[in-house]
């Protein structure tokens, strides 16, 4: 499989495109961040070069908001690699992990490895060639958290966000895992979307990014145990100071967005 990579110039922007057989992706850098682009102008990933596991985007940063309610992940899938920067941060935070990556365009693992220091292959990482759909068909009891950020350079990809791709994403998961899903809060199937989510699982809590339009789903094959505020607010306090990331932004979040009463989340 043949790969090949150009570079240009062009105004303050270096532009890089990186293409396999009729598949192309462009990576931009422009004050010492470097970006992804799929077809478009519009941001997939980013890593900033003096911090390559910075969780740059604030909607990658929602997506880790299940640490909240699962602060200790053991296996975590991901469908769709971007950039690479959500493995990248969590394989630098739970080195003992088992991740595993499933990308449905070579060019993107080709880009990720080149460009945004995506590492190789070993006994706690890899990086599968194939559709997330049929993963999830597949597999049973192989995560405890599935993380989905399924986007072509216009819109989420249909196939990954059908009820029966829940549903099946329900059965890979462990009896306590959690879902998490990037949406567009603008896109018109939205609450379609997350319906369907709410149809197959038992709970779910939405995180809104700090960036308005992307919101991280959170769907939980059983209810969490600890739902109380006080609770869930020691929590991101430890998380914050420990990771770096909003985690009592993202409390706030929840509190505004989801059923609730004045002592813990309803869900």
């Amino acid at each position: 499989m043949r790969t090949i990579i150009n570079a240009l110039m062009l105004g303050k922007w270096r532009i890089h495109r990186v293409f396999d057989r009729d598949d192309s992706v462009d990576i931009s850098e422009k004050d010492g961040v470097r970006s992804l682009h799929l077809g478009s102008s519009t941001v997939q990933s980013s890593m900033r070069l003096s911090d390559p596991v910075e969780l740059v985007l604030s909607y990658t940063r929602a997506m880790m908001g299940f640490l909240l309610f699962m602060p200790e992940p053991a296996r975590v899938t991901m469908i769709g690699l971007g950039g690479g920067s959500l493995p990248k941060f969590v394989r630098h935070h739970f080195p003992a992990a088992r991740i595993t990556v499933v990308e449905n365009n070579p060019a993107v693992i080709t880009a990720a490895r080149t460009h945004f220091l995506v590492p190789d292959d070993d006994d706690t990482f890899s990086i599968v060639l194939g559709q997330g759909e049929h993963w999830v068909a597949e597999e049973t009891n192989a995560c405890d958290v599935l993380m989905i950020d399924g986007y072509n350079g216009r819109q989420q990809a249909g196939e990954l966000a059908t009820e029966d791709f829940y549903a099946h994403a329900r059965k890979a998961m462990s009896r306590d895992g959690v879902l998490v899903v990037n949406l567009w809060s603008s896109d018109r199937d939205y609450d379609v979307y997350v319906q369907r989510i709410e149809r197959v699982f038992e709970s779910v809590v939405t995180i809104p990014a700090r960036r308005h339009g992307n919101v991280a789903v959170l769907a939980f094959a059983r209810r969490p145990r600890e739902l109380r505020w006080s609770k869930l607010k020691v929590r991101a306090h430890q998380l914050e100071t420990r990771y770096g990331l909003e985690f009592e932004d993202m409390v706030e979040g929840i509190r505004e967005f989801n059923p609730r009463s004045d002592k813990e989340l309803r869900i």
